[in-house]
C-alpha cells in the first residue's frame, strides 16, 4: 500500500488555487512575468467562448466545477469527503479575491456569502445532510445567477 504524504493535499490545493487565479483573470498580466504567467490560456478549464457564460467577475468555471464536485459528494451522503473538497473551493476563491473583487464587488460579495454558507454547513459540528444539500443548491444557483447577469 503506498504511503500518503501529509503535505500532498495542501500542495495540490495551493496549486489548484494558483491555476484558478490565473484562469479567472488574476490582476497580474502575462507580460509582468513570474511563475505561471505564460500558460494563462492553457490554465483555463473552459473559456467562456466554449459555451460557459462568463460573468462580470470573469470565467468562474473552475470554481463552479469544484462546487459541483462538492454538491455531488453531498448528494451521495459523503459529507466528510465534501468537507475536504470544499476546502479546495475556499482556498481557490480566497486566492483569486484580489483579481475578482475589483471587477464586480457586488457579485463577488453575493458569491462569497453563498460559499461561506456552504462552508458553515459542511463544517458544522454535526453536519446535517439537509442543510448541506440546501447550502450547495443555493451556491450553485448563485453561480448561475451571477453568470446570467452579464
Amino acid at each position: 500500500m503506498p504511503t500518503q504524504h501529509s503535505s500532498a493535499r495542501p500542495v495540490a490545493a495551493v496549486t489548484a488555487a494558483l491555476l484558478l487565479a490565473l484562469a479567472t483573470g488574476c490582476s497580474r498580466s502575462a507580460d509582468q512575468g513570474g511563475p505561471g504567467a505564460a500558460p494563462l490560456a492553457s490554465a483555463r478549464a473552459a473559456p467562456a467562448s466554449q459555451g460557459n457564460p462568463a460573468s462580470r467577475l470573469g470565467d468562474l468555471t473552475g470554481f463552479h466545477s469544484i462546487a459541483t464536485d462538492v454538491a455531488t459528494l453531498v448528494d451521495r451522503g459523503d459529507l466528510p469527503a465534501a468537507r475536504v473538497r470544499v476546502k479546495d473551493l475556499e482556498v481557490a476563491w480566497d486566492s483569486a479575491e484580489a483579481g475578482l473583487k475589483p471587477r464586480a464587488a457586488d457579485d463577488w460579495h453575493v458569491l462569497d456569502k453563498a460559499i461561506d454558507k456552504a462552508l458553515q454547513a459542511l463544517r458544522a459540528h454535526a453536519p446535517s445532510q439537509v442543510d448541506c444539500e440546501a447550502a450547495m443548491a443555493n451556491l450553485l444557483k448563485t453561480f448561475d445567477t451571477v453568470q446570467s447577469t452579464i
